[in-house]
């Protein structure tokens, strides 16, 4: 059975390596080797996310086979070392939150799991007031964010890594 909890700072090594190992095998299919490499640069572990009790961690029997959330931050992707970050506090009123950092442990795909994160990081988002969300969403990714309602607005490459990186901004309305 899949449980979902909040995050916290003694998660962190088991969700990096979770992370580490999703970037590596998931986006094979979706894109080179060398871009695949390239990713890391804006993909991985964002603490703001945890300081803000916004990520959350899928467990099965007691292994993290899943991580994810979303944000009240207008930074749209990356983790603490990526370019481009804004802390800035977003305006449910007149801005999306942000669907941030989805991870799937390798072997627990098509299981439910980005789903669930998804709709658990809707709810949360929607209590907050905010009427919509985005995302930068990975190739690898698009497919289960079309399948859970959002809507490609652009797209676009992720250039700071030593090759190109394609990403989607993708979006949905949730009230």
């Amino acid at each position: 059975m899949l449980e979902v909890r909040v995050a916290t700072q003694e998660d962190t090594a088991v969700i990096a390596a979770l992370m580490d190992r999703a970037i590596g095998e998931l986006q094979q299919g979706f894109l080179s080797p060398e871009q695949i490499a390239s990713s890391r640069a804006g993909m991985g572990l964002d603490l703001q996310l945890i300081a803000d009790g916004t990520y959350f961690c899928v467990e099965e029997a007691g292994e993290l086979v899943g991580c994810g959330g979303w944000s009240r931050r207008a930074t749209l992707y990356g983790g603490n070392h990526s370019a481009g970050r804004d802390p800035r506090l977003l305006d449910p009123a007149t801005e999306r939150a942000r669907i941030r950092a989805m991870y799937t442990h390798p072997e627990h795909t098509r299981k439910g799991i980005g789903r669930l994160i998804l709709e658990t990081a809707e709810e949360a988002a929607r209590k907050e007031g905010f009427r919509e969300l985005e995302m930068a969403a990975t190739m690898s990714g698009k497919p289960l964010y079309e399948s859970c309602g959002y809507q490609v607005e652009s797209e676009w490459f992720d250039e700071n890594g030593a090759v190109p990186v394609p990403l989607a901004t993708m979006w949905k309305r949730i009230a």
